[in-house]
């Protein structure tokens, strides 16, 4: 956890304590890895950051890539039937932690609305089951009934997870009934700030029962992509794959160039309409 110049480091034992950044140092976010010096005192300082495995991030209001966190295993999406997801904000996210190197798992949670069939079909939520097709992991998870969310432990168990997904999805609810000792958690990081932790509008990792770690995030109504090279923004379609090698030009766009593979894939029906349509948009987003 990081608030301003300070944050909480654990040590290996589980300790925790107040510790200040330097600016020569730089910031850590949740998940880094560090040494301090004079540890457990209330000068203790963060020495160095070791390198990081990976990093998620978001676009800031300028399109750069703001650091999240990061040595992550796997990052679950939320999404859920109130708030609807807009169009392409899952594939927003699969892109952008494609292109980050960690593995997706779409989490859909309030899935109680889902057996009414009240939501747009041709959304994200009617599509699950292609996405599943595609290769991805979905999980779904209910705080208010049936089916609960007992398959969702299993996925975060020994892993270092993330949460994220749009204000009001239910990620404070989930994280609720994933950890029991929740407000003792939480007392515990107010001891060590001698603040009040607030979660919705900080990132918190936090400790599961089944010893993995798990990163909640604060919600934000859409999620921005940062300024990406085109290779990258289509590298995270992975139905693209098999068919961009055969487009006559090395830096194919996929738009609208002679002899393009993943074009002639998607008009023959090899790649789905939906999720080309969808690259396009982000592509015209992004230039």
């Amino acid at each position: 956890m990081s608030y301003g110049s300070r944050g909480i480091v654990e040590t290996a034992n589980g300790d925790r304590f107040n510790c200040q950044y330097r600016r020569s140092v730089g910031r850590p976010v949740c998940g880094d890895i560090v040494t301090v010096k004079d540890g457990g005192t209330e000068s203790a300082v963060v020495s160095t950051i070791l390198p990081r495995s990976n990093e998620f991030m978001r676009a800031n209001a300028q399109q750069k890539k703001l650091v999240i966190a990061a040595n992550l295993d796997q990052v679950m999406v939320v999404i859920a039937p109130e708030p609807a997801p807009s169009r392409d904000l899952v594939e927003r996210y699969l892109v952008a932690v494609h292109s980050l190197g960690i593995e997706p798992v779409l989490v859909v949670n309030k899935a109680e609305f889902l057996e009414g069939g009240a939501y747009d079909q041709s959304s994200s939520l009617g599509r699950l089951g292609e996405y599943e097709e595609l290769g991805y992991r979905v999980v779904q998870t209910s705080c208010k009934g049936s089916p609960g969310t007992s398959s969702l432990a299993p996925e975060l168990e020994d892993k270092t997870s993330i949460l994220v997904g749009q204000s009001g999805v239910g990620k404070s609810s989930l994280v609720n009934a994933l950890l029991p000792d929740l407000e003792l958690q939480t007392g515990a990081l107010s001891r060590v700030t001698g603040k009040g932790t607030h979660t919705t509008t900080t990132t918190i990792m936090y400790t599961l029962p089944c010893s993995g770690r798990l990163i909640d995030s604060p919600g934000v109504w859409e999620y921005g992509l940062w300024q990406m090279e085109q290779r990258d923004l289509a590298a995270g379609f992975r139905d693209f794959a098999p068919y961009d090698e055969s487009c006559r030009f090395n830096d194919c766009s996929h738009r609208g160039e002679p002899g393009c593979g993943v074009r002639a894939a998607a008009e023959s029906g090899l790649i789905r309409n939906w999720r080309y349509d969808s690259y396009l948009r982000l592509l015209e987003q992004n230039r």
